[in-house]
């Protein structure tokens, strides 16, 4: 499999990894059992927003493009990316935490629903055990 092709696997799976961090929590709304993995998966793609991290999916894609003879690129997958399409050049830390506020507050609206559902469930619950125990 050539190193280009490699490359461009690992700017899928990033973007998949991106998607999945944003919008994750409406898999946990339908199987709760994804939030094992969307959880771990928000806080790392929080942590790297709000420090200013690099994700190492972006210097592995480098080397394979590298690798491939292409030129890699010095900024951020999300600078080099998802930036020019979402916001205007030059990605600051103002927008990084942006960013991260943007994605704890979708996932903590998600979160937020999941839980009420589950309190209203219990709730259902616990006055059919009542009934039964009634009757």
């Amino acid at each position: 499999m050539s190193d280009r092709l490699l490359a461009d696997g690992v700017v899928v799976l990033h973007l998949i990894f991106i998607a999945f961090v944003i919008g994750g929590g409406l898999l946990v709304l339908r199987w709760r059992v994804f939030a094992l993995l969307h959880l771990p998966a928000v806080c790392w793609g929080v942590l790297v927003e709000l420090n200013g991290w690099i994700c190492p999916l972006t210097p592995l894609e480098n080397r394979l493009r590298q690798a491939a003879g292409d030129a890699g690129y010095q900024d951020s997958f999300v600078e080099h990316y998802l930036l020019p399409i979402l916001y205007p050049p030059g990605l600051t830390r103002t927008t990084q935490f942006a960013l991260a506020m943007v994605v704890m507050l979708i996932n903590l609206f998600i979160y937020a629903c999941i839980a009420r559902r589950r309190g209203r469930g219990a709730s259902a619950g616990e006055r059919a055990a009542a009934k039964a125990r009634h009757d």
